[in-house]
C-alpha cells in the first residue's frame, strides 16, 4: 500500500481526522488526486449505493434583505429585476417536478423579510396532501417557531449553508449577520427533526486550505444529512466582483474528502460546478457526489435568480433538465434513483 493510500485509510477510519492530514490531501496535485477521487468514489458506492438522486429546485423569490459580499441577490444589487412567484406558479412547478418522476422538491429563495411564513406553510401543506414527495426548504435564517410551523406543515428537510465555518471570515463576508445565530439556526433545525443540510463555497477571499479542512471537520462534528459544496463565482454587482473564481479542482478535492470523512451524507454535484470550465458535475459524481439538482423554476424568472453570473441552464424550459440528468448518469454507467432519497444517517 502506498503512503497516499495509507493516509486515505487513516483519515477514513479516524473518528477525529487530523487537520494536517486533511490539508495534505487538499493540496494534492492532479496525478495524485486521482487516488483521492477513486477512494472517495469507492466510499460513495459502499455507503450510498450506485443511484444518483434528483432534487427539483423551485427558486420562488429573488428578494433578499442580506448584503452578503459574494451573492448577486444581495439587496444592494439595484441592477437585478426582482420577482416573487405566486402560489399558483409554485404549485404548478411542483406538479412539473412530480410529473417528471422526481420525489423531492426544494423551495428556495433569498432571505426575504416579506416572506409570509403562513403563506409558505399553506403551500407546504398543499404539496404534502397532493403529492407523495419530500419537501426541502432553503429560505435562510428564521425564528425557531417559524421553523417549527413549517415542520408541522410537512416540510422534511432544510438547507442552510454556512459558507465557511471560520467565524471571522464568515462575519467579514456577511455584514450585519452573526455566526453564532447561523449555528443556532442549524441546531434548531436538527432539534426539530429536519433532515438538515449545510455547505460551503470554495475560493472565498481569505479562505485557506486550513479553513477548508476545518469546514470538513465541522461537517463531521455536526453530522449533517446533506452537504453542498461549490466554487466561488464572482458577480459584478457584489463586493467581491474583482476576485478570481474558485478552483474547480480544489472544489472537487473538497467534495471527495468530505465524502471520505462524513461517509454517508448526501453530496450534490452542484450547479456551480456545472457553470465553470465547462461542466464538472460528472467529475464530482465520479469523486464522491451522489445527487443532482435539476432546475424547475419557470420562465421568465429563472435567469433572474442570479446568485452568480453565467449560471448553467437558465434559458431551458422547465421539463428539459430531468432528461439531461438521465444522460449524465448514463455516461457514468449509473442509474437515476427516483426515490425520495431520505437521510442515510441513523435515527
Amino acid at each position: 500500500m502506498s503512503d497516499l493510500e495509507s493516509l486515505l485509510n487513516k483519515v477514513y477510519e479516524s473518528a477525529e481526522p487530523e487537520l494536517a492530514d486533511l490539508e495534505v490531501l487538499l493540496s494534492l496535485e492532479k496525478e495524485e488526486a486521482r487516488c483521492l477521487f477513486d477512494f472517495a468514489d469507492r466510499q460513495r458506492r459502499a455507503h450510498m449505493g450506485e443511484g444518483i438522486f434528483l432534487r427539483g429546485i423551485v427558486e420562488f423569490s429573488n428578494f433578499c434583505a442580506r448584503t452578503c459580499c459574494y451573492c448577486g441577490l444581495n439587496r444592494n444589487n439595484k441592477m437585478l429585476k426582482r420577482y416573487r412567484l405566486t402560489r399558483q406558479e409554485v404549485c404548478k412547478s411542483v406538479e412539473n417536478i412530480h410529473s417528471c418522476g422526481l420525489s423531492t422538491v426544494v423551495l428556495q429563495s433569498g432571505e426575504d423579510d416579506c416572506l409570509d411564513p403562513f403563506w409558505l406553510g399553506s403551500i407546504i401543506s398543499e404539496i404534502k396532501s397532493t403529492f407523495d414527495i419530500a419537501v426541502t426548504l432553503s429560505v435562510g435564517e428564521k425564528d425557531r417557531d417559524i421553523y417549527k410551523m413549517w415542520r408541522q406543515a410537512g416540510a422534511d428537510r432544510y438547507l442552510l449553508k454556512i459558507e465557511t465555518s471560520d467565524k471571522e471570515l464568515y462575519e467579514s463576508l456577511h455584514p450585519g449577520m452573526s455566526f453564532e445565530n447561523r449555528l443556532h439556526c442549524l441546531r434548531a433545525l436538527k432539534e426539530l427533526g429536519y433532515q438538515t443540510g449545510c455547505g460551503i463555497i470554495v475560493g472565498l477571499k481569505g479562505q485557506t486550505l486550513k479553513s477548508i479542512a476545518r469546514d470538513i471537520l465541522f461537517f463531521k462534528k455536526e453530522d449533517f444529512d446533506m452537504i453542498g459544496i461549490g466554487p466561488f463565482i464572482p458577480h459584478p454587482q457584489t463586493q467581491l466582483k474583482g476576485q478570481d473564481a474558485g478552483s474547480v479542482f480544489l472544489t472537487l478535492k473538497t467534495v471527495a474528502l468530505t465524502r471520505i470523512v462524513t461517509k454517508n451524507a448526501h453530496l450534490p454535484a452542484t450547479t456551480a460546478l456545472g457553470s465553470l470550465e465547462g461542466d464538472s458535475r460528472t467529475q464530482a459524481l465520479s469523486g464522491g457526489a451522489n445527487v443532482l439538482m435539476p432546475n424547475f423554476t419557470p420562465q421568465p424568472y429563472r435567469p433572474l435568480y442570479e446568485i452568480y453570473p453565467n449560471k448553467r441552464c437558465v434559458q431551458e424550459q422547465v421539463t428539459a433538465c430531468a432528461p439531461c440528468m438521465e444522460t449524465m448518469a448514463a455516461s457514468l454507467g449509473r442509474p437515476i434513483d427516483y426515490a425520495r432519497g431520505d437521510s442515510f444517517k441513523k435515527g
